[in-house]
């Protein structure tokens, strides 16, 4: 039973950090990547898409994207759905590619996207918290249901705490390199 509540909270930690690391790539830092666009959904025909279900999207130079609809009539559709995101980009239309070039960072904004950053890490970090919260509840409630010794409890609780602190410092680790990658000039 111990094992199954650990294991539980060992997955649910692990989806706090992948989805940490998730949301890290949609952070812009000045050099073009696909997973820019990952939130970008577009309307088509009636329903919400996407964006890279509808076109190939490549990074032909560092600072250039390039998003190529499978269907060239979505075209209008991408280019609003792209100016409307909160990317932050704006797209040039030749009628069959469209083209995002990503502009220098300054330094102003690579001290915000550092503070969007940590907090991002910082909601990660909460995951992996609550994940350790929920399981420490659950020990406590089978060693009141006397299904558990206090001992067991305890090695338990500790086992958990150290799965605690290796998913945390993951999850800075990541963080120190999204950070150099930032504030890389």
């Amino acid at each position: 039973m111990i094992e199954e509540l650990l294991q539980d909270a060992r997955e649910r930690m692990g989806k706090a950090v992948e989805s940490t690391r998730h949301e890290f790539g949609s952070v812009r830092t000045g050099r073009a990547t696909p997973a820019l666009l990952d939130r970008v959904m577009v309307e088509y025909y009636g329903a919400s898409t996407p964006l890279k279900q509808l076109a190939t999207i490549s990074a032909p130079e560092a600072r250039l994207l390039s998003v190529q609809p499978f269907d060239k009539s979505s075209i209008k559709a991408i280019e609003k759905a792209i100016m409307e995101s909160d990317v932050g980009l704006t797209p040039n239309n030749d009628g069959n590619v469209i083209r995002l070039s990503i502009p220098e960072l300054t330094e102003e904004r690579r001290r915000q996207l550092v503070k969007v950053v940590r907090n991002i890490a910082e909601d990660g970090r909460i995951g992996i918290r609550n994940a350790r919260r929920d399981t420490m509840q659950d020990l406590r409630e089978l060693r009141d249901a006397g299904e558990v010794g206090a001992d067991d409890e305890h090695r338990a609780e500790a086992e958990l705490q150290k799965l605690t602190d290796e998913k945390v410092g993951e999850l800075d680790t990541f963080l120190k390199h999204k950070e150099e990658e930032i504030l890389e000039v």
